[in-house]
Parts: C-alpha cells; sequence; structure tokens
C-alpha cells in the first residue's frame, strides 16, 4: 500500500526553502564575503535535510523510539564535549567547527532528542498507571525534571539562553499534552515567578551581590535583554528603519537600504520585510500558519499516543520560536538569538528541523490499523 506524502506540509516547506534562499541572498550584501555564499549553502543544508527526510521515511518513527536513551546520551555527550574541543565563537562555546564543512551545533538536535526521550517517557508513564495519584505525577514529574534540566544545565553554561527556553517550551507543551493536571502547572508558574523576581530584585537592586552570585555573564545576557525596552542598539534600530521605510511592496530584492548584524541569521525577517514590504510580510506570515495549523491539524487525528506527544513538542517550539523572533525583530520582544525556523540560514538547525518534518510525514502516513490510545 503506497504512503501518500502529505502536502499540507511539504508545500509551505517548499515555499519557505524559496524565500529563506532568495532572502540569504539578499542578505549577502551585508555579509562578510569570509563566509562564502551563504544562499548556495543553505541550498545544499536543504538538498542534505530532503535525503535525511528520506532516509526518516525508509527506516521510520519506530526507529527512532526504539533509540530513544541512546540518542539522548549522545546529545548529552556532545553538549559537554563543546568545553573541551569548541572554539569560543562570539563569546559562547556552543558550536564545534568542522573544517571545509562550517560548524555543528549539538542544541538544535538535543531539542528532538529531548522531545523523543519525553514522549517515551509520557507514554510509558501512562501505559502503567492508568489513574496517577497526586504522588505518582508528582515522582513523574520530577523524573522528566531532571531529564530536561541536564542538558539545560550544560547548555546554559556554554551559554545559550534561547536554546534553554526552547527545552522548557517543549518540556510544558509535551506535559500539556500528556494530560498533567492543571494544579502543577500552577505550581510551575508560582515558583518560576518566585524565581524571576528574587533574580530580578538582585539585578536592579543589588548589582555586585547579582554578579558575585551569578557572575558577569548572566549580568550581561539580562542587560542585553532590557535594552530592547528603549529600543536601543544598532541591531534593533537599524532593522527598525530598514521595515518601517518599506511600505506596501518594500525596497525590492537585494535592496535592504541599511545594516544590521546577523541579517541572515536572527534578523532575516527584517531583511524579507525590506525588500518585499507590509505585503510580503503578510504572505510570509500567512505561509507560517497554514503550515503550523496543519501541524496542529495532525496532532488532532486519531495517532499513536507517542506521536501526539512529538507533535506536541514541535507545535510549541516552531510556534514560540516564529513569535519571538519575528517580535524581537520588530522590537516587540527582547533579543534572544533565535532564529526563523526554516527561514534563517543555519545548517544545524535547518537538519534539525527537516528531521522534524520526516518524523511529521511518517506520523502522517501511519495506517489506521496502528491507531491507538
Amino acid at each position: 500500500m503506497t504512503r501518500k506524502l502529505n502536502l499540507n506540509i511539504l508545500v509551505p516547506l517548499i515555499l519557505l526553502a524559496i524565500i529563506s534562499i532568495i532572502t540569504i541572498s539578499s542578505a549577502s550584501t551585508y555579509i562578510s564575503k569570509d563566509m562564502g555564499n551563504l544562499a548556495l549553502k543553505q541550498s545544499i543544508w536543504y538538498l542534505i535535510g530532503i535525503i535525511l527526510v528520506i532516509v526518516l521515511i525508509k527506516l521510520k518513527n519506530e526507529y527512532l523510539y526504539e533509540h530513544t536513551w541512546i540518542l539522548y546520551i549522545i546529545g548529552n555527550l556532545l553538549l559537554l564535549g563543546l568545553f573541551t574541543f569548541a572554539a569560543p565563537i562570539n563569546n559562547s562555546r556552543c558550536w564545534y567547527v568542522i573544517p571545509g564543512i562550517g560548524s555543528f551545533q549539538p542544541s538544535e538536535f538535543m531539542k528532538i532528542f529531548l522531545m523523543l526521550t519525553l514522549a517515551s517517557m509520557i507514554h510509558k508513564f501512562r501505559q502503567e498507571i492508568k489513574n496517577p495519584k497526586t504522588k505518582d505525577e508528582f515522582i513523574f514529574i520530577f523524573k522528566t525534571l531532571i531529564v530536561v534540566l541536564i542538558p539545560s544545565i550544560i547548555t546554559f553554561l556554554e551559554p545559550d539562553t534561547g536554546a534553554v527556553i526552547i527545552y522548557l517550551i517543549i518540556y510544558l507543551s509535551m506535559m500539556f499534552a500528556a494530560g498533567i493536571k492543571m494544579r502543577w502547572f500552577a505550581a510551575a508558574a508560582i515558583l518560576i515567578t518566585i524565581l524571576l523576581s528574587t533574580i530580578l530584585g538582585l539585578y536592579f537592586l543589588k548589582e555586585n551581590l547579582f554578579i558575585k552570585i551569578f557572575g558577569t555573564k548572566l549580568f550581561y545576557r539580562l542587560e542585553r535583554i532590557f535594552n530592547w525596552q528603549n529600543g536601543s542598539g544598532l541591531q534593533l534600530e537599524n532593522a527598525l528603519a530598514a521595515i518601517g521605510s518599506a511600505g506596501l511592496f518594500g525596497h525590492g530584492y537585494n535592496k535592504t537600504p541599511i545594516y544590521f548584524p546577523e541579517s541572515g541569521t536572527d534578523f532575516i525577517f527584517a531583511v524579507f520585510a525590506s525588500n518585499f514590504g507590509l505585503i510580503g510580510s503578510l504572505v510570509l506570515i500567512g505561509i507560517i500558519l497554514y503550515l503550523d495549523i496543519n501541524i496542529i491539524k495532525l496532532g488532532r487525528r486519531k495517532i499513536l499516543d507517542t506521536d501526539k506527544y512529538i507533535v506536541a513538542g514541535i507545535i510549541g517550539m516552531l510556534l514560540f520560536q516564529q513569535v519571538q523572533n519575528i517580535s524581537m525583530t520588530i522590537g516587540l520582544l527582547p533579543i534572544t538569538g533565535i532564529t526563523l525556523p526554516f527561514v534563517s540560514y543555519g545548517g544545524s538547525s535547518l537538519l534539525s528541523y527537516m528531521l522534524l518534518v520526516g518524523i511529521l510525514l511518517n506520523i502522517s502516513m501511519e495506517k489506521a490499523k496502528k491507531y491507538k490510545y
């Protein structure tokens, strides 16, 4: 029986790939020539990503589910290895540099390994305990938190705050889909509020004590986040100027009127908006929404419960990154270095997203005889 590909997922992805390559090519005006032809590199990463999707479709998701814990351990070992083998780039040890190829960022793949591990744990918990009591849920939440905190702490120390936030978004999305009682989310919200209030209180009122406890790296990261409130910083000011001057139809391809850093990655939306204006931006957002809606529809189908948790993690991650990236570009949210999925340049991130596409396509092609709750 032929397994049909889900065109509602594939078509918007093809459009996003075209937009990505065109926009990165346009951004190359302000990108160092030492980095090479990023549009060509992005095209190659997309081709490699397609190969990964084909391989994963052949293997099916069961292969990943059977090796979940092995992948989780490998992911953590790769994160730990950064402290020994990775050279610092922009004061962070987040990438392995591979001569002649580029860089490799383990945290991008850790997102997938974390989803798989959590989905496996949730499935096992639901199968073994049909009517969990408060104690059962507490023990389960404690175990899953440990699984999330291990890569989160390692990644935070690199430092890569954006990836840590995404780990937590994935965790919350999947736990919500698992049907964990709302009182646990309320308790988590109270604890997070208390913790953040304490940290921010020290940051604003006891600067020296804050630095003594948390160090200068966290202090400067918070300082960077709060700079967005007054719109300060070359990156944001120039991005807003480029977008604001674009009008309905933009300045045209390769005519970004002003320089701003990270134009091919974090601020790719600003390049696209300045080139193609309000109309183009609305089209791009429409394509993104179409993809998101169809992934949500997939999660609402009668599918394997493990698959349902994976879909919840994927949509939670994508929605957060899309909202965060576009909002920080136009000054609505702090700048966190989070990229726009399928559009921003990046080999590791794109390949990780393409692996998720393979997982989604496999889920959409599961046969009715395999469905269960």
